[in-house]
C-alpha cells in the first residue's frame, strides 16, 4: 500500500502568563517546561478528537463506548478500537457495521483523517439526505446499504472523488435520477443501487473496469445503455420501463405524428429492391472481413487480451484497494508465454473438495474489506455473489519459490484437516506474488479478545474459556508435528493473533508450515520462531522442534496474564518479558489477568498451567519439555481443583517461582 505520509498537527503550548515577579531567568524556564508537560499530556491527538467528535453527532452509540480518549484508536497494547481499522498506525477506515447507530453522519468532523480511505455504516439506521462525502475526496470505498436514507442525491454529490472505487446505496429511499457524477468516477469498480426509488435513465457509464452494476427493484426507464448489457439481466430487474438487451423487453420505435410529402417515384419498388440488395452485400462483406481478422487473432494470440488482463487483475486484488489502481505487469509476452494456462486463465488452484469454486473474477466483483496488514502481507474479506465469506492473504515474501515446489506444498496443507487448524481453501501461484484462500472466522484473533476492547455482545474470557482455547492450540500444534514430521518447524509462526475462534471459541490455528515457501531472508526478520532464545543467542538456523513449544509457552502466559508480549514481537529474544511474568508472581494480584475470574477451586489449575508456560519457554533446548509430554499435561488440566491446591512452589526448570 502506498500512501503519502502526512505528520500530525503539532499541539502548541499557550504563552506564559505575564511576568510579574519572577526573579530567575530558571524559574520562568521551569514553569513554562511544566505547562508544556501538562498541555502535551491533556490534549488528546489529532486522530482521537476526530474520531471522538464524530462519535458526539451519533445516536444510540453503545457499540462505541470502548472509544477511550485515554487510548491511541490504534494502540498495538489495547487493539483498535471498536470499528477502527488502521494501518502502520494510521486510521485507514471504520467499519461501524450492525451496531444500530442513528443520527447525524458527521462528515467535517472526519475530514483532519486525511489517510482516510473506507467507510462503511451499513445495516444501520440512518435517515436523512446523504452526506457531503465529496469533502472526503480520498475515499476508495463508501458502504451504506440498508439504512433509512432518503430524498434526491445531487447531481455533483461524487464530483471530485477520483479514488472512489466501491459505492454501496442500496435498500436505502433516496428518489430523483441517478447522479450524474457517477458515471464520471475514473476508478469505479463496483455501485449497487438497487432497492431505492430512482427514477429517470440510466446514465451512460464508461469506465472501463466496472465490473460489478445493480439498479434492479428502482423505478428507471428507456433503453440500457449499450456498454452495460454485460452485466446480465438481474441487475436491471424490477425496472418496468427499461428496455433493451439484456433484458427480454425491447424499446419501442420512436413513431412520426405525420406522414411526410414525397414525391411518388422516390421510393419505387425498384429504388427499394436495389437498396436492400446493395445492403445485403455490404454487410456480408464486412462479415467475411471480421471474421478473417477473428481467425488471425486467434491463431497469433494464445489467450484472448480480456483473459490475460482479468487474471493479472485478480491476482493483484489487494494493489485495487491499497494503492488506487491495479499494478501493471512488468512481465514481456515471451515471458508471459510460459506461464501455465491455469494462470493465464486466472483460475484459483483449490485444495479442497468441499468447498464451492469460485474463480477471482468472483473475488474482482465480491465486496471487499481490508482486514489488516501483518507481517507477511495484506488480509480481505470478501464476500461472494452466493454470500460465501472468504478471506484472502496476500503474500509478497515466496518470491523466490518455484512453481512445482510452491503447488506440492500447498496441496500438502489442503491434505490436513484438524478441527483446531484454519483449512487452506485455494491459493493461486504468480510469480511476483502469491494469493492464499481461507474460511472467514467472524469472531476474529484471540489477540483481539485478550487485548481489545470489548464490546456489550462479546463477553470477557473466563477461566473455562482460556483453558478450552490452549487446550485447543495444543492438540492443533500437535496434529501438525505428527503429520508434517519432516519439517523443522510445523508452525513455527505460533502468536494470538494467528489463533483465530470459532463461534463457539475453537481455536484455529493459521499461518501454520509456511517456513518452506517464505524467503530466508524475510522468514528471519518477521517469523516468531526466528525470535526464540536459541536463535537470538547463538545466530544459528532454527532446526529444532522444541521451537514450537517455545512459542506455546508464551502464549500460554499471555492467554494467563492478559499482558502483551511486546518486546517478544519486536526485539530478537523474549527472555525479559518471562522474567517480568516470573516477577509478578510475588504479588497474586498481577499474576493472572483480572478479567479470567480465577477463584480458589480454580486457582490451584490455572498455576499448574502457569508451570507449564514456564517450562516451555526454558532458554535451554536441552532441558526443554518436549511438545508430547506437554500436551498431556494440558489436555489433564480441569476447569476446578477441588483440592484447592495453593501456596505450592513452581519449579520448572528455569525458575523457582513461589506464590
Amino acid at each position: 500500500m502506498l500512501m503519502g505520509a502526512h505528520a500530525a498537527p503539532r499541539v502548541r503550548a499557550p504563552p506564559p502568563p505575564p511576568r510579574k515577579h519572577a526573579t530567575t531567568t530558571t524559574l520562568l524556564l521551569l514553569s513554562c517546561m511544566v505547562m508544556v508537560v501538562i498541555v502535551s499530556s491533556a490534549a488528546p491527538a489529532p486522530d482521537s478528537d476526530a474520531l471522538l467528535k464524530f462519535k458526539a453527532s451519533l445516536s444510540n452509540a453503545g457499540a462505541l463506548d470502548t472509544w477511550d480518549p485515554s487510548t491511541s484508536p490504534c494502540s498495538v497494547e489495547n487493539g483498535n478500537w471498536n470499528g477502527v481499522i488502521c494501518f502502520e498506525g494510521n486510521i485507514w477506515g471504520l467499519q461501524l457495521e450492525d451496531m444500530d447507530l442513528s443520527g447525524d453522519i458527521d462528515v467535517d468532523s472526519l475530514v483532519p483523517l486525511r489517510l482516510l480511505r473506507t467507510l462503511s455504516f451499513m445495516n444501520n439506521n440512518f435517515e436523512g439526505s446523504i452526506p457531503d462525502f465529496k469533502k472526503l475526496g480520498a475515499l476508495k470505498s463508501l458502504y451504506l446499504s440498508n439504512n433509512q436514507l432518503s430524498g434526491r442525491i445531487p447531481d455533483d454529490a461524487f464530483a471530485g472523488m477520483g479514488s472512489l472505487k466501491k459505492l454501496y446505496l442500496s435498500n436505502n429511499k433516496f428518489t430523483g435520477t441517478i447522479p450524474a457524477s457517477l458515471a464520471a468516477l475514473p476508478r469505479l469498480l463496483e455501485l449497487r443501487l438497487e432497492a431505492n426509488q430512482f427514477v429517470g435513465a440510466l446514465p451512460n457509464f464508461l469506465q472501463k473496469d466496472l465490473k460489478l452494476l445493480n439498479v434492479s427493484n428502482n423505478q428507471l426507464e428507456g433503453p440500457i445503455p449499450e456498454a452495460l448489457i454485460s452485466m446480465g439481466p438481474t441487475a436491471f430487474s424490477g425496472n418496468k420501463e427499461l428496455c433493451g438487451k439484456p433484458l427480454d423487453s425491447l424499446c419501442k420505435s420512436p413513431t412520426t405524428s405525420a406522414t411526410p410529402n414525397v414525391h411518388p417515384n422516390k421510393y419505387s419498388p425498384l429504388k427499394v429492391a436495389t437498396a436492400v440488395i446493395a445492403f445485403g452485400i455490404a454487410l456480408g462483406a464486412i462479415i467475411v472481413i471480421l471474421m478473417a481478422l477473428i481467425q488471425r487473432t486467434k491463431q497469433q494470440t494464445p489467450q484472448s487480451s480480456y483473459n490475460q488482463k482479468s487474471a493479472e487483475a485478480a491476482a493483484s486484488l489487494v494493489d485495487h484497494d491499497q494503492c488506487g489502481s491495479s499494478s501493471s505487469s512488468s512481465s514481456s509476452p515471451d515471458r508471459s508465454s510460459k506461464r501455465s494456462h491455469q494462470e493465464q486463465a486466472g483460475k484459483l488452484s483449490f485444495v479442497r473438495d468441499d468447498r464451492q469454486k469460485f474463480d477471482l473474477q468472483d473475488l474482482l466483483r465480491a465486496s471487499a474489506e481490508v482486514l489488516g496488514s501483518g507481517n507477511f502481507g495484506s488480509s480481505y474479506k470478501a464476500l461472494l455473489m452466493d454470500g460465501q465469506a472468504v478471506v484472502v492473504k496476500r503474500f509478497k515474501q515466496m518470491n523466490t519459490v518455484g512453481r512445482e515446489e510452491f503447488h506440492e506444498h500447498m496441496r500438502r496443507l489442503g491434505r490436513l484437516k484438524h478441527p483446531n487448524l484454519l483449512p487452506l481453501v485455494a491459493y493461486y501461484y504468480r510469480k511476483e506474488e502469491k494469493l492464499l484462500v481461507f474460511d472467514h472466522v467472524k469472531r476474529g484473533s484471540l489477540a483481539t479478545h485478550l487485548h481489545g476492547k470489548r464490546s456489550i455482545s462479546q463477553p470477557a474470557l473466563d477461566w473455562p474459556k482460556r483453558l478450552k482455547i490452549i487446550q485447543g492450540v495444543a492438540k492443533g500444534l500437535a496434529y501438525l508435528h505428527t503429520e508434517l514430521p519432516s519439517l523443522t518447524l510445523p508452525h513455527g509462526h505460533l502468536k494470538s493473533s494467528n489463533v483465530l475462534l470459532d463461534e463457539s471459541l475453537e481455536p484455529l490455528l493459521m499461518d501454520y508450515a509456511l517456513i518452506p515457501v517464505v524467503n530466508p531472508e524475510h522468514a528471519h526478520h518477521i517469523m516468531v520462531a526466528y525470535k526464540s532464545p536459541e536463535y537470538s543467542q547463538h545466530g544459528r538456523s532454527i532446526s529444532m522442534k522444541k521451537t514450537d513449544v517455545w512459542t506455546l509457552g508464551i502464549l500460554i502466559l499471555e492467554v494467563l496474564t492478559g499482558k502483551f508480549p511486546t518486546n517478544y514481537l519486536t526485539q530478537s529474544s523474549s527472555n525479559d518479558w518471562v522474567n517480568s511474568i516470573i516477577r509478578d508472581q510475588e504479588n497474586s494480584q498481577l499474576l493472572f489477568d483480572k478479567e479470567i475470574g480465577a477463584t480458589w477451586t480454580s486457582k490451584g489449575e490455572m498455576l499448574k498451567l502457569f508451570k507449564i508456560g514456564i517450562a516451555c519457554c526454558e532458554e535451554d533446548m536441552e532441558k526443554r519439555c518436549d511438545l508430547k509430554e506437554i500436551v498431556e499435561k494440558i489436555q489433564d488440566l480441569k476447569e476446578r481443583d477441588s483440592h484447592a491446591d495453593q501456596g505450592h512452589s513452581i519449579n520448572a526448570g528455569r525458575h523457582e517461582v513461589d506464590v
